[in-house]
């Protein structure tokens, strides 16, 4: 019996060529990978693509990303981890740009109904959120309930429901290991304030202020994922790579 052709995420794509080569040997147990800039170019993918591909194979077990230093490889099983992402897992990336495309168009319909009773809602959190900084699995819960609670102001129970679905594919052992890499006081702090500029616009009753404040708030939330992780992998750009210095087809 035929099974059914299954199209797969590029980052997945990625992980596969060079989870390929780690368990053909082609990359020894030690041995740094190439960079991330060298990766993209080699693949004809993005950045991002290649920082979701290695997370995925650090959940994997098969590297790890050494702050300041690189990416090694750590393992060359051949048998699918437990913790392997399923086929079916959106990255990051793509999950934040769906986020951002669903939750500006809610934002601004909140913006023309909200009441004061919403307002005192979404304060309520905030005032909250204020006190976790180093309390990152209390930080991401609130992070929830204010998205929530901005689409629960439209009183559409589907929406609402889907919003903290949507949030939920963050709760992956993938993206916890993303997000390890960028997030920490600093980060929820520039979080926080950009809540509190959703939260302005939202009860100033502007529209077009309430859907730009959410997605520079979202592309920001991007940005630091981004940013982070690059900085990690490239901080010691120039200085050649540790161990082989052979040419790997990738």
């Amino acid at each position: 019996m035929f099974a059914a052709i299954q199209p797969r995420r590029l980052y997945q794509q990625v992980a596969e060529q060079i989870r390929d080569l780690i368990e053909c040997g082609s990359f020894a147990v030690g041995e740094r990978l190439p960079g991330e800039r060298e990766l993209a170019e080699e693949l004809g993918v993005s950045r991002p693509t290649i920082r979701e591909a290695l997370i995925a194979l650090e959940v994997e077990g098969l590297i790890h990303i050494r702050m300041g230093s690189g990416v090694y490889v750590t393992n060359q099983r051949k048998e699918k981890p437990v913790l392997a992402p399923s086929d079916d897992l959106e990255g990051p990336f793509e999950l934040l740009r769906a986020r951002s495309l669903i939750e500006c168009a809610i934002v601004e319909e909140a913006a023309k109904v909200v009441t004061p009773v919403q307002v005192e809602a979404m304060d309520a959190v905030l005032t909250r959120m204020a006190k976790t900084f180093n309390n990152p699995h209390a930080s991401i819960a609130l992070d929830r309930t204010f998205h929530t609670t901005i689409a629960g102001i439209i009183e559409n129970a589907v929406l609402e429901r889907f919003v903290g679905q949507l949030f939920d594919q963050r709760m992956t052992p993938f993206f916890e290991r993303l997000a390890s890499y960028f997030e920490s006081a600093v980060s929820w702090r520039e979080a926080f304030a950009e809540h509190r500029a959703i939260r302005d616009a939202i009860a100033s009753g502007d529209p077009a202020r309430a859907k730009a404040a959410m997605q520079f708030h979202l592309q920001q939330s991007q940005s630091r994922f981004s940013r982070s992780f690059e900085d990690e992998l490239e901080s010691e750009k120039g200085h050649p790579p540790k161990g082989s210095t052979r040419n790997t087809t990738i």
